[in-house]
């Protein structure tokens, strides 16, 4: 999954933007970076942030937007603080606001093969290219810069910092939830219409009857005492033993 897929649109959720709740009021991210950033002549900005990276199944997924200078939506959190509805009643609105935006996967194949970090390097790289947009300046959630190897200004909880950082949480966790969504149909023992592909106690219960699915990291020390079901288990090589073959 190298690139953002046709998305379907949800069916079983309001296309309004739901009330937003007392709990998430005051809360609201600024553009505060990003004005800094416009005033030093850098006048497309791209907030980027990641998402799936703590999964047992499915792609890591990241998000990149670009934002407008002149224009504003409101209610926008960090997709961590919103419920399910609340992000989707918000995607259709913050595709057809933003300037541009993408979201890059790297699958659970190049996960396992690659390892997390560079297939977080990956996912970030096809995101920034099917942007499809010359930038100037990039915003990336937490302290370690995946995007761009040294040129990103790193914000820790940037998603609820950085408007055009949490506008590109919501677009990829919207995206990666859809993605595992339809997955559900082809695995329907482990719930990933529910858990995303996150461990919880349905996906683990499943993982010990059923053993690992086609999706599955399988490098994971999470498949440690699985029963297996015929699928292969992936070890990925140590890099490190590498030195004295």
């Amino acid at each position: 999954m190298p690139c953002i897929p046709t998305i379907p649109r949800s069916t079983d959720m309001a296309s309004g933007v739901p009330q937003l709740r007392s709990a998430l009021r005051g809360k609201s991210p600024s553009l505060r970076y990003e004005q800094e950033l416009w005033g030093a002549g850098k006048s497309v900005v791209v907030g980027m942030d990641e998402v799936g990276r703590g999964a047992w199944a499915g792609p890591v997924s990241v998000g990149a937007a670009v934002v407008p200078q002149g224009r504003r939506i409101y209610k926008i959190r960090d997709s961590k603080m919103l419920t399910e509805s609340e992000r989707e009643g918000l995607f259709d609105r913050l595709a057809d606001w933003c300037v541009a935006w993408a979201v890059g996967h790297a699958s659970h194949t190049e996960c396992d093969e690659l390892g997390m970090s560079a297939a977080l390097t990956l996912a970030a790289a096809r995101a920034l290219e099917n942007l499809d947009i010359t930038y100037d300046h990039v915003l990336l959630d937490g302290n370690w810069d995946f995007a761009l190897g040294g040129g990103a200004d790193l914000l820790v909880k940037g998603d609820a910092r950085s408007l055009s950082i949490a506008t590109a949480s919501i677009l990829a966790k919207v995206t990666r939830d859809r993605l595992m969504g339809e997955a559900a149909a082809d695995f329907p023992y482990y719930g990933f219409e529910r858990n995303k592909g996150y461990p919880g106690p349905e996906h683990r219960a499943a993982l010990h009857a059923y053993g690992p699915s086609t999706i599955h990291r399988r490098s994971w020390v999470f498949m440690d005492g699985l029963a297996w079901s015929g699928i292969k288990r992936l070890q990925r090589p140590d890099p490190q033993q590498r030195l004295f073959e």
